[in-house]
């Protein structure tokens, strides 16, 4: 997605509303879990989730010394592995802004973690024998449609150095059973760390070419842009974030919380494309304090925190930040952005406590 439209201010639109009901987050109770469950997972469909293919292969070509083509029980008979893999939308937070990029209107539900299970991509490039030339790597999805008025099928390009690497995987399953039809069935891509428009649903086509990509999802589309109509920068690495379980009970329309006085164990997760989470602080009306963060169990995916609320009666704000290992912290504020990727602001929660 590109800036190609005009910032908006005030009530979302109907074509957003639209796009919310198809694009689903995650409820941020569901952040109690390790491992999201599938149904619980955040979804971002471009276009339509395109019919599975009665004999689907992949396709494998371009500036490799052999063309491949396989089905399913061949890359099933490949050596797999499973990563637990933390993915967020780049344009997680976008509802927050002002003004705002009209595409879906995340809040901030648009992140989960998941167990994939698929063969290393850098064992097949082998196989096919990546010639050294090759300069993009393409992985086109079978999803198709408009996007500023121009039809394409989605697909993204990985520099050959990056596509190589161990943790980049062709996944057919999804926390143990079949990939599902909305997460890509019947593969896609993985790309742990970045964000997830990276990892390329219902793939059907690797292809190595000699030039750097141009297709709009890569080439002009997941940009950072300080301002409407700069080129920006390639949207790469999840920034630093952290979220908690909201805490007590909610308002069913508002989503306020109300919470008993007395001690409340405050609960989330942090995450960064950068490496492991340093440090997560809790702020009670503004006054900052550590929580406990534990230790990293699985290299790609969210760690768990946690911290103690001896809540007063009155109204109060909570809100969490954390610092990754190379000493980025999240803003305080949500940073604009004129695509509204990449907010990573301090998220905020009131809650009202009873006797």
């Amino acid at each position: 997605m590109s800036a190609r439209r005009p910032p908006l201010v005030g009530r979302y639109t109907g074509e957003e509303l639209a796009l919310a009901g198809r694009n689903r987050g995650m409820p941020l109770e569901a952040l109690r879990h390790d491992v999201t469950p599938a149904g619980l997972h955040y979804l971002l469909i471009h276009f339509d989730i395109p019919p599975e293919p009665v004999s689907w292969k992949l396709q494998v070509g371009g500036l490799f010394d052999r063309s491949l083509s396989l089905d399913m029980d061949e890359l099933k008979s490949m050596p797999s592995t499973t990563l637990r893999v933390t993915l967020e939308c780049a344009g997680n937070g976008r509802g927050q802004l002002s003004p705002r990029y009209p595409s879906v209107p995340w809040l901030e539900e648009g992140v989960s973690t998941a167990e994939w299970t698929g063969a290393p991509l850098a064992p097949l490039l082998t196989r096919a024998g990546l010639r050294s030339n090759a300069k993009d790597i393409v992985f086109r999805g079978a999803d198709r449609g408009f996007d500023g008025g121009v039809e394409h099928e989605f697909a993204r390009s990985l520099e050959p150095e990056l596509a190589r690497r161990g943790e980049v995987l062709l996944a057919y399953a999804m926390n143990g059973e079949a990939l599902p039809p909305q997460h890509g069935a019947p593969l896609r891509l993985i790309v742990p760390r970045w964000y997830g428009m990276a990892s390329v649903k219902w793939l059907y086509a690797i292809e190595a070419i000699g030039r750097r990509f141009d297709g709009l999802q890569q080439a002009s589309g997941y940009h950072w842009r300080p301002a409407t109509g700069e080129k920006g920068a390639p949207c790469t690495l999840m920034r630093v974030n952290s979220l908690m379980v909201p805490p007590g009970i909610p308002d069913f329309f508002t989503r306020k919380r109300t919470a008993a006085a007395g001690t409340v164990e405050i609960a989330g997760r942090a995450w960064s494309g950068a490496g492991h989470i340093d440090r997560v602080e809790l702020a009670l009306n503004g006054v900052w304090r550590d929580a406990v963060v534990e230790r990293r169990h699985f290299e790609h995916a969210w760690q768990a925190w946690r911290a103690v609320w001896e809540a007063c009666p009155g109204e109060h704000e909570l809100a969490c930040r954390a610092t990754d290992c190379t000493g980025e912290r999240q803003p305080l504020e949500p940073p604009w952005d004129a695509s509204g990727f990449g907010n990573n602001g301090v998220q905020r929660i009131h809650v009202t406590v009873r006797p």
